[in-house]
């Protein structure tokens, strides 16, 4: 018999090697040919081929995130969890022998079930929400870029503000970005919809996000913009699913799924924001302008983080919007401080977050730092829009950051009397003459800017406090998600500019290459009879074994690191194993301690196991992204060999255990 398998984790590190291991091992003792596929955080490693799918008797896949099944249509399809890849592996392989799975194409409602269980552990909101700004983003970049360049190379200032000419190439070129920004709400719907019902709650999602942005539907000039496609895409999804769950004739089940559920849902969507949702929402923004019309006489400052506010707030949605058309009209009464104001504050949201993925990446992940590259382009030509997917993303922290810094720079340009004669923001705006003051302009957008990144950063976690899968996978996900492609490209090979000796002095002596582990274990670094006899006494002896090593500069910090990561959740494996792990800037050099204990140390296991094989990671935080995923993929895939471990747990001499650990790499 021939099994297929494929294995993966969220983050692609620990956990998706385990189990490939564990059942290729199994498979091996079954009598059985397999092949396993990973999908770890450096893509896919093994790949199957189209022959391996046709020649195989059944396929496993092992896996917590979403892996594509088109590929496996017609043959027995097992799907379980990363975890019982490495617990239970013979199960999955006996349970595909013996026929106990039902064949892709023919069984699809049964794998549906088992991938909504699975996703239910998660949070729906976040999720589903996620689904639609990654399909969002692209429009936003390739609209926001195209605007940004045809107004830089084709705009010219006029007393309307600046404007391509229409026989203009570069006004074709604005046209195709407006295009593309145009799909950006819509897009957002249908993808939060489709998330949550399937591909049923496109078409409804997308209706739906249309009619929120085009305000003519409900009286309003602004619209519902970027919040309402999201209230239009969670409405369309769970409408959908209310309708699918509607028990219907047979013989009418196949066209449901495109022709009734997509009509009613639409229809439903479509309704509910033109007679129920536009319409209070168009009230409530055309009160907002009139209170701010009748703000004129009042505090300027007030004024000033009132408008910078509601510029930030929903990044060209109809806040913004709102503010923006006041400013507008007030050009023509010959008030350009308000648009100075306005201009300045446009331009701080996408500047500041594009600035705060290059102040802090350990608190991002890579894809947000290509985003913030773009989201930092756009600023530059006063799109707001391009902090949208920081903020659909993560927007308790980021809204308030943004609101906060564009208010800063709306009322330094407004004391300063910064004045804006064109409808439109950002530096582009002053590099073509239209701004009044400009020394102030630049520093009023630069403050706000620096404020937005600032406060950002702070209240941002690391992405490691993100999330907190089991065990070992956690550890990936704290370092390995902070690393940089750039860094990506040659792990272990880069040396460390040691902190301690100065900035941008290289120590040689820390220079360590990490090709396996022993090139930061040394028998200094070993016990074969660890003394302590709990948790704590043993990270002590761990410490200062550093510490006489010259590994770290501080042992308290250090300690405090350790246990930090700990209260995240255990890093007891199981199957006797314990990883501990600290980055900090306290050590000065990468190293592991390796200990054994032979009456075992609770450390609070996944599988209630006492720690017996005991690993003490630690990391300078310059170093956690690249250095901790080689070492955590070495030790994973090593130490998923029984005989491995019974050896390394009985081996009597450092010399012996050294030879062991040699081998990991």
């Amino acid at each position: 018999m021939r099994i297929l398998a494929v294995t993966a984790c969220p983050v692609g590190i620990a956990h998706t090697y385990m189990a490939a291991e564990n059942l290729q091992k199994a498979a091996d003792e079954l009598g059985v040919d397999m092949k396993v596929e990973t999908q770890g955080s450096i893509g896919a490693e093994n790949e199957l081929t189209q022959k391996d799918i046709e020649e195989a008797d059944g396929i496993i896949i092992a896996s917590d995130k979403d892996i594509s099944k088109d590929r496996f249509v017609g043959k027995k399809l097992l799907v379980a969890g990363v975890q019982e890849g490495i617990r239970n592996p013979e199960e999955l392989i006996k349970r595909v022998q013996t026929g106990d799975v039902p064949v892709h194409g023919s069984e699809l409602k049964s794998a549906g079930q088992v991938k909504k269980e699975r996703k239910e552990k998660e949070s729906p909101i976040y999720r589903h929400l996620m689904n639609g700004v990654s399909y969002m983003i692209p429009f936003i970049v390739v609209g926001g870029l195209l605007i940004a360049i045809s107004l830089a190379i084709g705009g010219e200032q006029t007393p309307g503000g600046i404007v391509i000419p229409e026989d203009s190439f570069w006004k074709q070129i604005e046209n195709i970005g407006n295009a593309s920004f145009s799909f950006m709400v819509p897009i957002l719907a249908g993808f939060i919809a489709v998330s949550i019902a399937d591909r049923p709650g496109l078409v409804p999602g997308m209706i739906g996000g249309y009619i929120a942005t085009t305000g003519s539907f409900y009286g309003s000039e602004a619209g519902a913009g970027f919040i309402g496609g999201i209230i239009a895409g969670f409405l369309a999804g769970y409408v959908v699913l209310g309708i699918k769950k509607i028990k219907v004739p047979q013989a009418v089940q196949p066209v449901m799924p495109i022709i009734f559920i997509p009509i009613i849902a639409s229809l439903v969507v479509g309704a509910l924001f033109i007679f129920v949702i536009g319409a209070p929402v168009a009230g409530i923004f055309e009160s907002l302008t009139t209170w701010l019309e009748g703000m004129q006489g009042a505090s300027s400052i007030v004024l000033a983080l009132i408008l910078g506010a509601m510029i930030a707030v929903d990044m060209g949605g109809p806040f913004n919007k709102v503010a923006f058309l006041f400013g507008s009209a007030m050009i023509a009464e010959g008030n350009y401080e308000i648009m100075g104001s306005i201009a300045v504050a446009i331009c701080i949201p996408p500047l500041g977050m594009g600035l705060a993925t290059f102040l802090n990446k350990r608190k991002y992940q890579p894809a947000e730092k290509e985003t913030g590259k773009a989201s930092f382009t756009m600023g530059l030509f006063g799109i707001t829009e391009g902090a949208i997917p920081f903020a659909a993303q993560d927007p308790i922290r980021v809204i308030p950051s943004i609101m906060t810094g564009s208010m800063v720079g709306a009322v330094i340009a407004m004391i300063t009397s910064v004045g804006d004669r064109v409808a439109h923001g950002g530096p582009i705006v002053a590099v073509l003459g239209a701004v009044d003051n400009v020394l102030m302009f630049f520093i009023a957008t630069i403050i706000g800017t620096i404020v937005t990144a600032l406060v950002v950063n702070l209240l941002k976690k690391d992405v490691t406090s993100a999330a907190t899968p089991e065990g070992i996978e956690v550890a990936a996900n704290e370092y390995g998600v902070a690393a940089d492609s750039s860094e990506q490209t040659d792990k272990g090979t880069r040396t460390y500019d040691d902190v301690h000796n100065g900035a941008g002095q290289e120590d040689p002596e820390d220079d360590v290459a990490i090709n396996k582990l022993t090139d930061i274990l040394n028998r200094d670094l070993m016990t074969m009879n660890v003394s302590g006899s709990t948790q704590e006494e043993v990270v002590d002896e761990f410490i200062e074994m550093l510490d006489a090593d010259h590994c770290i500069s501080s042992k308290e910090t250090v300690k405090q690191a350790i246990f930090d990561r700990e209260k995240e959740s255990s890093t007891g494996l199981g199957m006797n194993i314990a990883i501990p792990h600290a980055k900090s800037a306290a050590v000065k050099k990468p190293a592991v301690v390796f200990g054994i204990s032979q009456d075992g140390i609770d450390w609070k296991s996944l599988d209630g196991t006492d720690a017996k094989l005991i690993f003490m990671i630690a990391i300078p935080e310059e170093r956690a992204g690249d250095d901790h995923l080689k070492v955590l993929q070495m030790l994973s895939r090593k130490l998923m060999d029984d005989s491995f471990r019974e050896q390394l747990l009985y081996v009597e001499t450092k010399k012996e255990a050294y030879e062991l650990l040699d081998t990991i790499q």
